[in-house]
């Protein structure tokens, strides 16, 4: 089984309908993972692909081989996990994995789906792969609000602290506040800390009492209690500070961040005033939540949901079937819910795949994963709600405040759009400013543009390309359908740009 990204993307000829693999499954993290292993062993030909160089996604990220990292599994919770899912995809032969292999559309066909696929920017190469069912099991990104001063070097998202450890053995600097709301705060934080950095504070937006609502939820979910308990330990052990019901609201520095203002917070998230006070530190690692990647499902026309955080995900049945006649979703794309649960997931779809295949969709899964993601996703909905962003916390920003760093959109412009020139609207207030037009296409500034529009519900992200494709790429295509007397040739620099 070809696992290099070097090597060239011609998987060997799958079964199936006019040569479609049984199922694709687009992402390699852990609900990917076990999808595949699970789907293979069940007898389908399976392709995994995925935009990273190697199998694990964000949360199974680790060193590259040149580093010679002599105990990754320091750095993660549940290593041995990805180690048994890995050996098991290394050793299956109806599986092909590509590496470097980024998903950019999904297509439906007659027999299936047409899956485009880019390896931009590392080579020039295109594909498209073809599948009877696809998975999606693309995890997600993180939430940013703005603030001022979030624009300086030194300030990372707090899952990219831990993905510059975890895949480069470096830290974001030596004194690190981590700050935001969200579990991901606490496991960062244990991370940073055993790593060598010194964490003054980890600043906590809610107070954690919304857990305390339903025991029950909890107590079915006791190896939750003992990993958050791991990382209470850790920051413990290093005396980092947990100041709950506050914020960063502030970031100070003029070629880096030198330091931080947090305030408490309202029950609505806005400042107090008259409870600032700054904290020095060289980076600050900063994020509320994460929100489901689900461009490609939404842009079939995939049903949606809004979570108890506010947060888009795909709407599935029991058998983690979406709205796409096909097309099933797994972990993070329904919801955010951890590693466990994505587990679970890939696990549930693989099964309810292959009995759809093979013609026995009616015949139930096993009880036991299906009270398993049941508990899961009952902890998954109580940890939505109990991290839900208030609405006060644009009681933070100033009128010079970027909201759209790619585009460079402060704040004073999006309420002049929504105040003087009537826009009511994510859309209309991207029309009039340009705020979610640039590089990350609204993933960074979307949910604060969708909020200081009035939106009272997010809508779901749709993007034609999920993905920069180069136009170059785009023509190839077109010219592979068409006609050799009427394939448009390439000149100038149109097919350099990339859309």
């Amino acid at each position: 089984m070809p696992t290099s990204p070097s090597e060239p993307f011609e998987p060997s000829e799958p079964s199936g309908p006019s040569g479609a693999y049984d199922l694709a499954v687009v992402g390699a993290g852990p609900a990917g993972l076990a999808a595949a292993v699970t789907a293979a062993d069940l007898g389908l030909r399976c392709v995994l692909l995925d935009g990273g160089q190697s199998t694990g996604g964000q949360y199974y990220r680790h060193p590259a081989p040149g580093l010679g990292a002599a105990r990754p599994d320091r750095l993660h919770h549940g290593w041995s996990v990805y180690v048994g899912l890995a050996g098991r995809l290394a050793a299956h032969d109806r599986v092909d994995f590509r590496g470097g292999h980024q998903v950019w559309a999904l297509e439906r066909t007659d027999d299936g789906f047409a899956v485009h696929v880019t390896r931009w920017p590392e080579s020039g190469d295109r594909a498209t792969v073809r599948a009877r069912t696809v998975l999606l099991a693309t995890g997600a990104y993180e939430r940013q609000l703005p603030f001022p001063g979030w624009t300086l070097p030194g300030v990372v998202t707090a899952g990219g602290a831990q993905a510059m450890l975890k895949a480069g053995l470096v830290l974001p600097g030596r004194r690190i506040v981590v700050a935001g709301s969200g579990p991901l705060l606490l496991a960062a934080a244990s991370s940073l800390v055993t790593a060598g950095a010194e964490v003054p504070a980890v600043v906590e937006a809610t107070d954690y009492l919304g857990y305390a609502r339903r025991p029950d939820v909890l107590a079915a979910v006791p190896a939750k209690l003992v990993e958050g308990a791991g990382h209470g330990r850790a920051l413990l052990r290093h005396g980092v500070r947990l100041r709950p019901r506050s914020a960063v609201v502030e970031a100070h520095g003029t070629d880096r961040v030198t330091g931080v203002t947090v305030a408490r917070l309202d029950a609505d998230w806005r400042p107090l005033p008259g409870t600032e006070r700054r904290i020095d530190c060289d980076a600050l690692a900063v994020g509320h939540g994460l929100l489901p990647q689900i461009d490609l499902a939404t842009e079939l026309g995939a049903a949606t949901v809004t979570g108890a955080d506010g947060a888009v995900a795909l709407r599935v049945d029991a058998r983690l079937r979406s709205s796409v006649p096909g097309l099933w979703s797994a972990g993070e794309t329904n919801g955010v819910g951890g590693a466990d649960l994505a587990l679970a997931e890939g696990e549930l779809a693989a099964h309810a795949i292959a009995a759809e295949l093979s013609g026995r969709a009616g015949e139930p899964p096993a009880r036991s994963l299906l009270r398993r993601r049941a508990r899961l996703r009952a902890f998954a909905a109580l940890m939505a709600a109990a991290h839900r962003p208030g609405p006060g916390w644009t009681g933070w920003l100033r009128p010079d405040t970027d909201v759209c760093r790619c585009e460079e959109v402060p704040v004073a412009r999006i309420r002049e759009a929504v105040e003087e020139l009537g826009a009511g609207d994510p859309r209309t207030v991207k029309l009039l400013t340009r705020a979610g037009m640039g590089w990350c296409q609204g993933r960074m500034c979307g949910p604060a543009v969708a909020c200081l529009s009035g939106s009272a519900e997010p809508g779901a992200d749709r993007r034609p390309f999920a993905c920069p494709v180069p136009l170059s790429q785009l023509a190839a295509g077109v010219a592979d359908s068409a006609p050799a007397a009427s394939a448009p040739a390439a000149s100038g620099p149109c097919p350099a740009t990339d859309v």
